[in-house]
């Protein structure tokens, strides 16, 4: 089984507030204000696609879009044993969205042989659209399933299994097929050995310009303008804190215990 992951680097989304920045003109985060990391859904979608090899024969291919330092990702990638991988580099275009990232994989995904089965993560943890799945789907003439979280394969096809609002369901699919990836404790991404890392980085990856995959910067930038972003601002904590007065115990609890029945009273 020929396997394709597309993975994302975002911005840690772990970062503390204190340490977030936005870029006012650009209306995005602020590079350098984070660290940068593989998107946690696309960990679980490599994760799944590796335990589907795991069971059958066959190659996994990373693709990633991104600046320079998003070869980490498929660095680390390759560290946990993926086959091939390719890096579109981004020229700098900062709000490509869904619908950009649709086109430049499909488009680099046409320059690849063909795969059995593509898998995303099920959104990104920077603006968390969670379409790009569905849009490469519908750009590849493939059909697509969501919020899948285990993948076995079986005779003609794969079986799936997908969350939904009521808990989950099953079903069954002929390849090719795209599916996007939630996470589940069957699909925890495993932690590459030390010794893999060092040896990432002598294996091949192969980089690609916009150019070099029948796209320029002017295409992706008027499939982006399919979403604008309108504003963005970091959220604002506030917070006040009293003490409880009384020399005991017990009056201190009934210090409290008076100003929560005020504040209840108020409502």
């Amino acid at each position: 089984m020929n396997l394709l992951v597309c993975l994302k680097q975002i911005l840690d989304p772990e970062v503390p507030i204190r340490d977030f920045r936005i870029d006012a003109e650009k209306l995005e985060a602020e590079q350098g204000s984070a660290n940068l990391v593989t998107n946690i859904f696309c960990e679980n979608a490599l994760e799944t696609a590796l335990q589907l090899r795991d069971r059958c024969d066959g190659e996994i291919t990373a693709l990633c879009f991104g600046p320079e330092p998003a070869e980490e990702v498929l660095r680390k990638a390759l560290a946990l044993k993926v086959d091939h991988a390719y890096l579109v580099e981004n020229p700098g275009i900062s709000q490509y969205g869904s619908s950009g990232a649709a086109m430049v994989l499909a488009a680099a995904i046409e320059k690849l042989p063909e795969f059995d089965l593509i898998v995303l993560g099920r959104e990104a943890g920077d603006w968390g659209e969670g379409q790009t799945a569905g849009l490469l789907a519908e750009r590849l003439g493939m059909p697509s399933v969501s919020f899948v979280d285990q993948i076995e394969p079986i005779e003609g096809g794969v079986r799936l299994r997908r969350q939904t609002d009521f808990g989950s369901e099953q079903l069954t699919a002929q390849l090719p097929i795209v599916a996007s990836i939630t996470n589940s404790d069957t699909n925890l991404p495993r932690i590459p050995k030390t010794r893999d890392i060092m040896l990432a980085h002598r294996k091949p990856l192969t980089t690609w310009s916009l150019e070099e995959i029948g796209l320029d910067e002017q295409s992706v930038r008027a499939a982006a303008s399919a979403t604008e972003v309108i504003s963005l601002n970091a959220p604002e904590k506030t917070a006040a804190c009293e003490f409880v007065a009384g020399d005991s115990s017990d009056e201190r609890i009934n210090d409290f215990a008076e100003r929560v029945f005020k504040i209840i009273e108020s409502l």
